[in-house]
């Protein structure tokens, strides 16, 4: 049986960091992972690697003014804690705002990272300035994506590995936590397989042993619920988003399974806030998965057309790259599990871009002549591809051919020629002046004041329909499921905290497994760039406290 000062389930982001950050205080650390090695960084490695940074360098340069008392104001208009148990989530949050406009930047850039010159303007919000949304541009683009976030992380695991105050356990599958006295004091599981398979593909679950390891303090750091769908559904909020979708597209592998948090309830720990979960509307089937069900995620521009499944168009703030949540809402109360953009091809070869790592090689590459071509005639070779090869997407030269091609698309014929033209044409008569009562096209308009919308993520406003714009696009759009956003309760020490709201002895979380801390930092909503700093920031904490 093995032993040591601190034990880490779970070898994604969160995890690493709290590892790492146990080896410098001068402890030993295993970190149990039930993937294999090919996986270590877990999610953060598909990521487009965006940081959610106030009043940085970058933002300043841009003409940004931001400042932490606007950032506080948008994340506790978009949280909305309204609940008892909201007390630590509420404490976490203001934490992690005080990283972000605090020390978070030069910590990370000690070890590496670097950032994109251009600040993207994620998650608008809904109406109002007290309401949900970031009201300035604060989505700091990794240099090199989710690969550059984990790498410093991954280096520094390994260095530890080979100094050996660090053992990496990979294929073993935590399913107990071993409690004496009240306090938990060590985990046992089984061994799995060994299992070659590639980075994020579905691995054997064949069982051949059992371990067991004992430890000062356990972190549990294990993800979240995102490739588990009946968990998903099991704790959608039908109050808030309607009934859970009969279908959906996964955002993460299926590994993602979330079955540490039973795990950790069985020990003691609580979870609370797990009616609260971020999944996006605008998922595609990947053309070429690498998951079960892969699903991709476009990152909209403002321009989109945006309808329910019978041609609708969506109302305030359900737009492009506004209110996530109001979006999923609105497509649930109409029953469906999918909606469509209609587009033409000036807009999405300025305004789409693909969520991902593998899906931006010239940011994953850092290769700048690659990265020039998105200022060429043509989309980007990714979104080309699914264009070309995506069965999501319908391509025709005028609308009445689009509207035939989505209706034998989805099968169901839900689609009328004469209600989408009224639609669309009305649009674009608001186009003919600076100036429009249409929100959405007010909402573009403002967003080209921002110098990089103008630059790279809001076209020319221009007639959808405009012959010298196409050919017109369709595009069908899933439900995609990705993050948890409540989960075990914990302190700002990170120690999981019982039912009496006591901590649980020598049990520790971070990461997406806490709801990136206290058990849901992010309330009802995110903000975006949250997710990557919610692993970096709880995990830290987790490392830095475990064990004292």
């Amino acid at each position: 049986m093995r032993e040591f000062d601190i034990v880490v389930i779970g070898g994604g982001l969160a995890g690493l960091v709290a590892a790492t950050e146990a080896v410098e205080r001068g402890l030993s650390v295993g970190l149990i992972d039930q993937e294999g090695e090919q996986n270590l960084g877990g999610q953060a490695f598909w990521s487009l690697g965006g940081l959610f940074l106030v009043d940085s360098p970058e933002q300043r340069r841009m003409g940004i003014r931001d400042s932490l008392d606007l950032a506080r104001q948008d994340w506790f208009g978009s949280a909305g804690f309204d609940r008892p148990e909201d007390f630590w989530p509420r404490q976490w949050a203001e934490a992690y705002l005080q990283f972000a406009a605090g020390e978070k930047r030069q910590w990370l850039r000690q070890r590496g990272m670097r950032w994109f010159p251009v600040v993207g303007w994620a998650e608008r919000g809904g109406l109002l300035a007290d309401g949900h949304g970031n009201s300035v541009p604060r989505f700091h683009l990794t240099w090199g994506t989710g690969p550059a976030v984990i790498e410093p992380f991954v280096k520094a695991a390994q260095a530890g590995e080979e100094a050996g105050s660090l053992v990496f356990l990979f294929r073993h599958r935590v399913d107990r936590l071993i409690v004496t006295n009240g306090a938990v004091v060590g985990v046992s599981g089984s061994v799995l397989a060994p299992d070659a398979v590639s980075r994020g593909a579905s691995s054997s679950r064949a069982v051949v042993g059992e371990f067991e390891v004992r430890a000062g303090a356990v972190i549990v750091a294990s993800g979240g619920i995102g490739g588990n769908h009946d968990l998903v559904r099991k704790h959608w909020p039908v109050d808030r988003l309607g009934a859970p979708p009969g279908s959906m597209v996964s955002g993460v592998p299926v590994h993602v399974d979330g079955r540490m948090l039973s795990v950790a309830t069985e020990a003691g720990g609580t979870v609370i806030n797990g009616d609260r979960m971020w999944h996006y509307a605008e998922g595609l089937k990947n053309w070429d998965p690498i998951w079960p069900n892969h699903g991709i995620r476009i990152l909209p521009g403002p321009s989109s057309f945006w309808c329910d499944a019978d041609g609708n168009r969506f109302a305030p703030p359900a737009l492009p790259g506004f209110d996530t949540l109001a979006t999923v809402k609105a497509i649930r109360s109409r029953g469906d599990d999918y909606s469509w953009f209609i587009l033409n091809r000036a807009i999405i070869k300025k305004e789409f871009a693909l969520s991902g790592s593998e899906q931006n090689p010239d940011l994953t590459g850092k290769d700048i002549p690659l990265l020039m071509k998105r200022f060429g005639r043509n989309p980007p070779g990714p979104v080309q591809a699914f264009m070309d090869k995506g069965e999501d997407f319908v391509v025709r030269d005028t609308l009445e051919d689009l509207v035939v091609g989505m209706n034998e698309l989805s099968g169901e014929h839900r689609l009328g020629i004469h209600h989408l033209r009224r639609q669309i044409e009305a649009r674009d008569r608001q186009l003919a002046n600076p100036f429009s009562k249409d929100i959405q096209v007010t909402a573009i308009n403002g967003g080209r004041r921002y110098l990089g919308d103008r630059l790279l993520r809001t076209a020319k406003p221009k007639p959808l329909l405009d012959p010298s714009a196409g050919p017109l696009i369709g595009v069908r759009l899933h439900i995609l499921t990705r993050k948890t956003l409540g989960g075990l309760h914990t302190d700002l020490q990170s120690r999981v905290l019982g039912a009496d709201n006591a901590p649980v002895p020598g049990l520790y979380a971070a990461g997406e497994v806490s709801g990136f801390g206290g058990g849901g930092m992010h309330g009802y909503n995110a903000l975006e760039g949250t997710f990557l700093g919610g692993c970096l920031f709880s995990g830290r904490v987790a490392g830095r406290h475990a064990g004292l």
